[in-house]
């Protein structure tokens, strides 16, 4: 199983932290560099703090997980993503799901209730962009180069038939490994019921704080408010030994996941050699 490190675009840092860390990130031997996606929060946006992340970077992968897509106009996410994976040598893999805080919603303009409608029409416009296919009656295609891949996340019926419709694989939100499998064994089934050929790629995330606990359960804490009570479980469920990364990443890779991503808890860069003197 591969494994992955979140960009730290949650946490409250100075914005030059983000290159030191995609610098680093790509010298340990992460597989990919990932993002968590908000619109109503001061965090820093996803596709800018992947860009950034490319400029500093040569080799390794950029990976959304996940973006909120329905929150966004679907043709300037289209090019934005195609754009991107251009220019950063095809290393941009898309991790979509379609929210659930109402206000970012409000705050984009668009409706919360039709985001299903709307992650579906996401998805079609992408696959004509990123096919290098005209829209409508257009003069040009919207774009000629950039084919990101797509990994489509949630639990339920419609992101099962989006995965297998749309995506090269699906990516799982900040859920146990157990509740992992299933999905994957459905997926995987589905997937080969169709005629899908290949094998789809499934990923994952948790997350890690290997320094200054309080700061590690406030940021979590902080960024989960929203949903009560809920947020103390998240905040204190973050794997913060080399012992619980170790059983964890087991987990993972026994739930039939290809890639795991690590996303921090704690703005501080040591906690990428961290890391990876644990996972490597």
């Amino acid at each position: 199983m591969d494994i992955s490190i979140g960009l730290p675009n949650t946490l409250a840092h100075p914005g030059p932290l983000m290159i030191e860390w995609a610098k680093l990130a790509e010298e340990r031997g992460f597989t990919s560099l990932g993002t968590l996606d908000r619109i109503v929060y001061p965090s820093y946006d996803t596709i800018a703090s992947l860009s950034v992340a490319a400029g500093a970077t040569s080799r390794i992968g950029l990976l959304s997980g996940v973006l909120l897509a329905p929150l966004y106009p679907p043709v300037w996410l289209a090019k934005a993503a195609a754009s991107l994976d251009a220019m950063s040598g095809g290393r941009l893999t898309l991790g979509l799901g379609i929210g659930g805080r109402e206000d970012d919603f409000v705050a984009m303009g668009r409706s919360m209730r039709e985001r299903g409608r709307n992650m579906d029409a996401v998805l079609e416009t992408m696959r004509t962009v990123f096919a290098g296919e005209k829209l409508g009656g257009d003069a040009f295609p919207v774009a000629e180069h950039g084919h990101p891949k797509v990994l489509i996340g949630g639990s339920g019926d419609a992101a099962v038939r989006r995965t297998v419709e749309y995506g090269q694989g699906w990516i799982a939100g900040g859920v146990p490994a157990a509740q992992v499998k299933p999905m994957v064994d459905r997926i995987r089934r589905e997937w080969h019921d169709v005629g899908r050929e290949g094998e789809p790629r499934f990923a994952g995330l948790a997350y890690y704080g290997l320094s200054d606990e309080e700061t590690s359960k406030r940021s979590l804490r902080t960024y989960y408010g929203f949903i009560g009570d809920a947020a103390d479980m998240i905040a204190n469920g973050a794997l913060r030994s080399p012992q619980a990364l170790r059983d964890s990443i087991k987990e993972f890779e026994d739930a039939g996941l290809d890639e795991l991503i690590l996303d921090p808890t704690v703005p501080d860069l040591a906690e990428v050699d961290r890391l990876a003197d644990v996972v490597f």
